[in-house]
């Protein structure tokens, strides 16, 4: 067989060499869980984790979450201490701030539920914004806090060559250009996978394939509740001025988000008419194939108006996008899958999933050897929306909803 896998047996194989898996593995391997071995059909970490915006954000929906929040930011801010490998990132903190009154109400709501959960913040009028954050103007604004832990990885792709680096000093293994092609299961347990350059007899595998997890379940009989929905962003050219350390924004509002980079600013948000991609419907799609839409990007720069002048004056220096795996009550489908012994999913990232990733990696690998999760993770359960099989024009409907929803508030959506 020509380019044969590395082996034959492993203790657990990951099929996706995302932040999902690749974080998984990691944290599988650190523990002392044996032979671990990352398998992708593409190049490992090519996909959608590098055309991530890298942004993290300790303001979340709920307990939980917000507990894998912080796990993740105490993990990089110690990864590189703890390996020994390099992992820059950049202390900036962050800004959530709204331009209308129910979006601000919905802000100090989010603000004050995150205080009582060990989140750090500081209320701040305009004026306190734009001297914390010059390239905001300030105009507008309502309501503002600022969250001095979050950070920001300037270049995704460092945080998934990192995690390949470590992985190989533990000696595990990250195999790309190896799709799975079956899950091999006796009496409703997990035996191996197959690929097309080997087998590998394994009694788990942790389904992280991201866009392709559904279609990767479906190989172990179960049907996976993701649908993949386009999301894009620019980085401008160089701003006389900008400095690194200035703060992610996110003007709720506007449904768009902002970040110092390269010198420039990035700028992204939540289309309000997504475009849900299904690439079990094309084999031959991968990332670089997501059809990119400037004119969108357009209207969110012109929702930002004058509270972020420069966006107007500075040209693009790079427009991307990729797939966010969204699911029908858009949290994470994380743990192990109902009906097959030995199957567990790291997915339906929600428009978080970089930045959760690593702790999501290490509760699911504590939870793995362990036997138990380190802490309630129930809302994350991957069969909690039943055995299926799920429509597809009902899971592309709730993605689009979650996602163009993903900054509105609940009560009324309308309000200005």
């Amino acid at each position: 067989m020509e380019n044969p896998l590395p082996v034959s047996q492993a203790d657990a194989v990951v099929i996706g060499a995302g932040a999902f898996g690749l974080s998984t593995a990691f944290q599988l391997a650190s523990l002392g869980a044996g032979t671990v071995v990352v398998l992708d059909r593409f190049a490992p970490g090519s996909q959608t984790s590098p055309r991530a915006a890298g942004l993290y954000k300790l303001v979340q929906a709920d307990e939980t979450l917000t507990r894998l929040a912080q796990s993740s930011i105490e993990i990089i801010r110690g990864f590189s201490q703890a390996t020994g490998i390099p992992l820059p990132y950049v202390e900036s903190g962050s800004l959530l701030a709204a331009r209308t009154a129910a979006h601000a109400a919905m802000v100090d709501d989010e603000a004050r539920a995150s205080a009582g959960w060990g989140v750090e913040l500081e209320q701040l009028d305009a004026a306190g914004v734009h001297r914390i954050a010059p390239y905001l103007s300030g105009k507008g604004i309502r309501s503002a806090w600022f969250i001095p832990a979050d950070i920001y990885i300037e270049e995704p792709r460092t945080l998934l060559d990192a995690y390949m680096t470590a992985l190989g000093q533990l000696g595990s293994h990250v195999v790309g250009e190896a799709p799975v092609t079956e899950i091999l299961r006796r009496n409703g347990e997990i035996v191996g996978v197959a690929t097309s350059r080997g087998e590998i007899a394994t009694p788990l595998v942790v389904d992280a394939a991201g866009a392709w997890a559904r279609g990767v379940g479906a190989l172990a009989g179960t049907d996976i509740p993701i649908a993949p929905v386009r999301h894009q962003l620019f980085i401008t050219r160089p701003i006389a001025g900008m400095a690194p350390t200035e703060p992610i924004a996110r003007i709720v509002d506007a449904s768009a988000y902002l970040r110092p980079a390269r010198g420039g600013l990035m700028m992204g948000g939540m289309e309000s008419d997504p475009l849900v991609i299904e690439p079990r419907l094309d084999p031959s799609f991968e990332m670089s194939r997501t059809p990119l839409d400037m004119a969108i990007l357009d209207t969110f720069t012109e929702a930002l108006g004058p509270l972020v002048p420069a966006l107007g004056d500075t040209p693009v220096a790079e427009h991307r996008g990729g797939l966010f795996t969204m699911t029908p009550d858009a949290r994470f489908l994380a743990g192990p899958v109902p009906g097959v012994r030995g199957l567990w999913t790291a997915t339906g990232c929600n428009g978080s999933g970089f930045s959760i990733s690593s702790g999501v990696g290490r509760a699911l690998a504590e939870w793995i050897v362990g036997g138990e999760p380190p802490f309630d993770l129930s809302i994350l359960d991957p069969g909690r929306f039943g055995p299926g099989p799920f429509e597809d024009a009902a899971l592309a409907e709730a993605a689009r909803d979650r996602y163009a929803n993903y900054y509105t508030p609940s009560e009324s959506p309308a309000a200005s």
